[in-house]
């Protein structure tokens, strides 16, 4: 049973306030906001107390998603339902960001209306609620094919080489319905890669976690459910699964909006060689200084590139500044003397190119010891078109055939920020 749900930006702005039993007092968004952001680390708590008050919350979005509940109610049950409630919103909205919430509040207000009734949770299904949500929804924003800050965007390399067009890839689903749009339908594959690799060289883990989210425009959908877990994958209840041990085929009939038709992981045996070696030197100059000379490759195929690419090295307490050397104008670099580590920042990195950096550090009271606290180094990087498993979508058939022409887009992306190099 919920009391209250919340919006917040990453500031504490407040986007969204709904109180749907009046248990609690109307400064539980400044308590929860105040509780988040004191404690230490980046991932806080999901469920926090205060005087009898339970906070949940999840982030999406870039957005604070929180529900306060009094009574012994599942944490779980409410984690689901705000992470449902966040792909209602994005279904009807087109994107999750704080200018999509700001924009159509009025909506987002109509559909908690509809899918809660004085705390108790009756729906989160987009085919449901549109036959009752009358407000109309406002884009905010046009898509774009290299923004990842909310993975789950579609529209990207068709199996045509054609990339979707920016009002299908946020289009909310009810500017589809009685207006004669197209029939179209979106396959997002994406996977996250956690790697380890030795200080000498030799891969010691490899995990990678995958999902196909599928988004649905077609005016003959319907189904919604729970996700069946099978060993390593997980599928939603909507897909059969007659021929996917023997042919590999999925059978679904999706809702419209965005659903996660499967969920998959593969550990420690990847299918091709890891993206990215780093072959390091670290010394000390005569001069006193920490020398850093690190030779980055890209063992990608070379017609593909990595994106956004950026390599952080821990360096020795108390470095005062730094000087550089880098082998193209397009990358760059800086010391964070809180973080205590040197960001290496290359925006496209080509398969099969290799990179250098000379970093030179001023460390008073260099030793042979402060050499030690030298990295590891971590990576991070967005790999589009490509699947670190190789897992591809090899057709995407429509039956019945829908009347009319109708449009099929895949996109393929790979990004990690737990990429770590040993040195």
């Amino acid at each position: 049973m919920i009391s209250q749900i919340f919006i917040l930006s990453s500031k504490g702005d407040h986007l969204i306030y709904k109180d749907f039993r009046g248990e609690s007092g109307g400064d539980a968004v400044g308590v929860f906001y105040e509780k988040v952001t004191a404690l230490t680390g980046d991932q806080p708590p999901v469920v926090m107390s205060h005087k009898g008050l339970h906070f949940v919350h999840v982030r999406q979005g870039g957005l604070y998603w929180v529900a306060t509940t009094t009574a012994d109610s599942s944490p779980f049950t409410i984690i689901e339902f705000l992470n449902r409630l966040s792909a209602l919103v994005k279904d009807y909205c087109g994107s999750l960001s704080e200018k999509s919430v700001q924009m159509n509040f009025a909506l987002i207000y109509e559909l908690l209306d509809e899918a809660v009734d004085y705390g108790y949770i009756q729906t989160t299904s987009s085919d449901v609620l549109k036959n009752f949500i009358q407000t109309e929804a406002v884009s905010s924003r046009p898509f774009s094919l290299f923004d990842l800050s909310n993975v789950g965007l579609f529209g990207a390399e068709t199996q045509q080489s054609k990339v979707a067009p920016s009002s299908a890839a946020t289009r909310p689903i009810q500017s589809s319905r009685e207006q004669g749009g197209k029939s179209e339908i979106f396959v997002d594959v994406i996977e996250r890669m956690s790697v380890v690799i030795g200080s000498n060289g030799m891969l010691m883990k490899a995990d990678v976690e995958g999902e196909i989210r599928v988004k649905c425009y077609l005016p003959n959908c319907s189904g919604y459910g729970a996700a069946v877990r099978v060993d390593e994958v997980s599928f939603h209840q909507m897909v059969r699964l007659d021929e996917f041990d023997s042919h590999r085929i999925l059978r679904l009939c999706p809702s419209q909006g965005e659903q996660m038709v499967m969920q998959y992981q593969l550990s420690d045996d990847l299918p091709s060689a890891p993206p990215f070696r780093l072959f390091p030197t670290i010394e000390r100059d005569s001069g006193g200084r920490l020398l850093m000379y690190l030779k980055l490759r890209c063992d990608l195929p070379p017609k593909s590139a990595a994106i956004n690419v950026a390599a952080t090295i821990p360096v020795p307490k108390g470095s005062l500044s730094l000087s550089q050397e880098l082998s193209s104008p397009d990358q760059s670099a800086e010391l964070k003397p809180q973080s205590r580590a040197v960001v290496w920042k290359i925006p496209r990195f080509t398969g099969g190119m290799q990179l250098s950096a000379l970093f030179k550090l001023e460390v008073p009271g260099l030793s042979s010891a402060s050499l030690l606290e030298v990295g590891p180094v971590g990576l991070s990087f967005e790999l589009p078109k490509l699947t670190a498993t190789g897992l591809q979508i090899r057709f995407l058939r429509l039956s019945p055939v829908q009347p009319g022409p109708s449009q099929r887009w895949v996109r393929y992306v790979t990004h990690s920020d737990s990429y770590t190099i040993r040195i």
